[in-house]
């Protein structure tokens, strides 16, 4: 072979594997005979489908405390699942108190009769037609899954989304459903002055157009379930769940007892809140700290 030739070869070769890791990953087909979660990623004015390896190991009775918010998304799901009517479902609320997680477990549970779990962020929310484009016609049963969906004031981009969810729900196949988590009720930010500007017309109190335009999003959803703060009780219940769980795991032998107690108490002052998410963190710790000192 020509020197000349040789060198260009090479030389193509060293750029080829510059340029390589800053290609785009390729896109994987998802299979969803086997794939049980899978992320809409957003591709330039188009996106794609992006297979996730889940964990199914949470489960419906590790959620201690929300057992009425449970069992009602529990019976909408075995509606959805079966192919009967079902409502899209609006998880709000005060944050770690097992929203996400209940959607997570309810995965899980009905995974093998065919449900599916589609992650998509907020900001790509106007890609729904393009999604449930993708899954019509499939055999599986999608719920299309929107953590964290909220808007700050001055944004204007849900009068948008309203119009969206409207157009993509109401023509929907009946294979895809929207479960949504918020912090907050009507998903914005709701403030006295949006009363500010109240008139009475024959006899009748019309408020603010603004506040009917915001409740108006969270209308789409047909079932609304609230999640409060947790008590101590509530909190030290589900402590003692999760040391349970971890301790099992791993072949801890232990007891609950006052040491145990205030120091999952003192946990959750330290971080200013009392949930479940903060109960798992503890028991991980506390589990955690104790296999260390046996070791030491």
């Amino acid at each position: 072979m020509d020197s000349r030739l040789e060198h260009f070869l090479a030389r193509a070769e060293e750029v080829l594997e510059r340029l390589e890791p800053l290609l785009p990953a390729p896109r994987l087909m998802v299979d969803w005979n086997t794939c049980v979660a899978a992320r809409w990623v957003r591709d330039g004015r188009s996106g794609f489908l992006q297979p996730l390896d889940v964990s199914l190991d949470l489960a419906l009775s590790d959620l201690l405390g929300v057992d009425a918010q449970r069992e009602q998304l529990a019976r909408n799901t075995r509606q959805f699942v079966t192919g009967l009517p079902a409502n899209h479902a609006l998880l709000w609320g005060a944050r770690g108190t097992g929203k996400s997680s209940l959607v997570r477990a309810l995965l899980a549970e009905h995974a093998a009769v065919g449900l599916r779990l589609i992650e998509i962020e907020r900001d790509h929310l106007a890609d729904l037609p393009r999604v449930v484009e993708c899954l019509a016609g499939l055999q599986q049963r999608f719920i299309l899954f929107c953590d964290d969906l909220s808007f700050e004031a001055g944004e204007g981009d849900y009068r948008v989304l309203k119009s969206v969810l409207d157009g993509s729900l109401e023509q929907a196949p009946d294979n895809v459903l929207l479960y949504a988590t918020s912090n907050r009720r009507h998903l914005v930010p709701e403030r006295q002055s949006d009363n500010d500007n109240w008139k009475m017309v024959d006899g009748e109190l019309h408020p603010n157009e603004a506040v009917e335009d915001k409740i108006a999003l969270s209308d789409r959803f047909g079932l609304w379930l609230s999640f409060y703060p947790f008590s101590q009780e509530h909190y030290l219940i589900v402590v003692r769940h999760w040391v349970t769980t971890q301790a099992r795991q791993v072949g801890l032998a232990w007891e609950w007892d006052e040491a145990l107690e205030k120091a999952a108490i003192r946990w959750a002052l330290g971080r200013g809140n009392r949930n479940g998410r903060c109960a798992y963190q503890f028991a991980r710790h506390w589990v955690g700290l104790q296999l260390l000192e046996q070791r030491a």
